[in-house]
């Protein structure tokens, strides 16, 4: 039995299992959708949901424990700006896991995770602002 056995190991360690999260989560934060494999998408969905909530609190102790989770202050206000506010109605249930079939390589089960309300143009922003910068 599986009692008290409360989230996925992933076949890390925690150091590993924390950075990678930490990355992830930025990545969704930024981009607002990220594929992925299905067990990663499911823990990250618990983790996303918890910093959703952070940024709806919107208060200086919310803002510092984001900060100490995501490493990155353009992701924090990103979340604290414009995720917070667009989910400020929302009860939870902020992001969504979409099955995405079996990966090529190793069928591994794969997910695409993205935030339920996202903007379509926040994928691949930075990109484009890199190659507009570079034109000009």
């Amino acid at each position: 039995m599986r009692h008290a056995r409360g989230y996925r190991r992933l076949n890390r360690t925690h150091e590993h299992r924390k950075a990678l999260f930490a990355n992830m989560s930025g990545s969704l934060i930024e981009h607002e959708q990220v594929k992925t494999t299905l067990p990663k998408a499911k823990e990250l969905k618990r983790i996303v949901e918890k910093l959703i909530t952070l940024g709806k609190r919107g208060d200086l102790h919310a803002r510092r424990q984001a900060a100490a989770q995501l490493k990155d202050d353009r992701h924090v206000a990103k979340l604290f700006d414009i995720l917070g506010p667009r989910y400020a109605e929302r009860n939870g249930g902020c992001v969504r896991v979409l099955k995405a079939g079996f990966r090529y390589g190793d069928m591994a089960p794969m997910a695409i995770i993205e935030l339920v309300d996202r903007d379509p143009e926040a994928k691949g922003a930075a990109d484009r602002a890199r190659l507009e910068a570079a034109e000009a």
